[in-house]
């Protein structure tokens, strides 16, 4: 027999029951599927991801190495000898000014209209969202369409030219298309009557984020109009402008259709982008390691402008934080 201290004694001394231990199990799986569910359901999108769009980047920057041409029938492997002809290539250099030109003037243009326009459709009034539908249609029509549209607006008997002559503001048709001054700046108005809805669209969706607490706030406080827009709006707007500013930048390099449709890149060059040239090159001239090498290097400056945007975002951010 034993006494009671004894058996208090091994009742403290026992091992822990084993249902502890047939719980963890369980828990630990439950755990696992918790992550591995969800990765199983992504995977599909990154595979489809990756080969449509890492796998052709780093073949294009492979090619941008090699000597390929379907034309001579020859393929071997020359290092930087495309770079080395890209630094020489009079073309390449004013193709690639001509279209940080166009990303800058279209984008700016277009962020600072798209803010009017944004800032309009914000207010409340009579027929607001037909006007906010009615302002998207030059967005919605296709860019090719625009390009004709605006080929024959401006063509030298075009609707311009006529009512240049009629308000006497010009004595004789001007060749906007055919000259090299005016060719590229109307291309650039096309894009501009073209997109700027896009942007409209996108701040108009930042300005819905503001508290609207705010404005009376501020009207409380005796601010301006003026003072409410710049003090508080604008800071709190900046982030999406950043942003729609990054996407149309990012976009507007990438411009092909436009020049192509309307202009065909001339005339003497003066309309030249890096994507009609990377084409040319590719398609026309059918050297598929030079044009690699300068769609390669359209692809780093992308990269370089993305990261100049990135800088002052992560900027915006910290100091709001």
């Amino acid at each position: 027999m034993l006494t009671e201290s004894e058996t208090e004694t091994e009742t403290e001394n026992a091992p822990p029951p084993v249902t502890a231990k047939r719980h963890a199990k369980p828990a630990r799986n439950t755990n696992r599927r918790r992550w591995l569910i969800p990765f199983l359901l992504v995977v599909p999108m990154l595979a489809s991801l990756l080969a449509v769009s890492l796998y052709p980047v780093l073949r294009t920057i492979w090619m941008a190495f090699r000597n390929t041409s379907l034309e001579s029938q020859s393929d071997s492997f020359t290092g930087l000898a495309n770079a080395r002809h890209l630094v020489h290539d009079a073309i390449f250099w004013k193709a690639w000014r001509q279209t940080l030109e166009f990303t800058a003037v279209t984008t700016i243009a277009e962020t600072l209209l798209g803010l009017v326009i944004a800032l309009a459709l914000y207010e409340k009034f009579r027929g607001r969202g037909f006007v906010r539908a009615a302002v998207l249609v030059p967005w919605a029509i296709p860019t090719v369409v625009t390009a004709r549209m605006f080929s024959w607006l401006f063509d030298q008997g075009g609707l311009v030219n006529y009512l240049l002559v009629k308000t006497h503001l010009t004595g004789q048709p001007v060749n906007f298309l055919g000259s090299t001054t005016f060719a590229l700046p109307t291309l650039m108005a096309a894009d501009i009557w073209k997109t700027t809805p896009f942007m409209a669209l996108l701040l108009l969706a930042g300005l819905q984020t503001i508290p609207p607490g705010l404005a009376e706030a501020a009207r409380i406080d005796g601010a301006s109009a003026w003072s409410y827009f710049w003090r508080v709006r604008l800071p709190l707007l900046m982030p999406a402008l950043l942003v729609a500013s990054l996407l149309r930048a990012l976009d507007a390099f990438r411009v092909f259709d436009l020049p192509y449709v309307v202009t065909g890149g001339g005339p003497a060059s003066s309309t030249q982008t890096m994507s009609t040239y990377a084409y040319n090159v590719l398609f026309s001239g059918l050297q598929l390691g030079y044009g690699s090498a300068i769609a390669t290097a359209m692809f780093i400056t992308e990269v370089l402008i993305a990261a100049l945007f990135g800088v002052f975002i992560v900027r915006r951010i910290r100091q709001e934080g």
